[in-house]
């Protein structure tokens, strides 16, 4: 791909197709980045659920544990 005749074409051409290839780099890393902040605010709302049913679960076993005093049936 090198051009002996005209070097300064060839590095105008190699500089292009780096350029290139950085714009392209820099639309998927944002891409990327967007990406892993949605991901992010999911795992968020999933971990705030998760607390809140966390929650709740130690209630109602902490409510279920408190079992009936025994006491003999009428027909005893």
């Amino acid at each position: 791909m090198t051009n002996p005749q005209n070097p300064a074409a060839d590095s105008i051409g190699r500089i292009a197709a780096l350029e290139e290839r950085i714009a392209h780099q820099d639309r998927t890393i944002e891409e990327l980045s967007d990406q892993l902040t949605e991901q992010w605010k999911v795992v968020e709302q999933m971990r705030a659920k998760l607390d809140k049913l966390t929650e709740r679960f130690l209630m109602l076993e902490e409510n279920s544990l408190e079992a009936p005093a025994i006491t003999r049936p009428p027909h005893y």
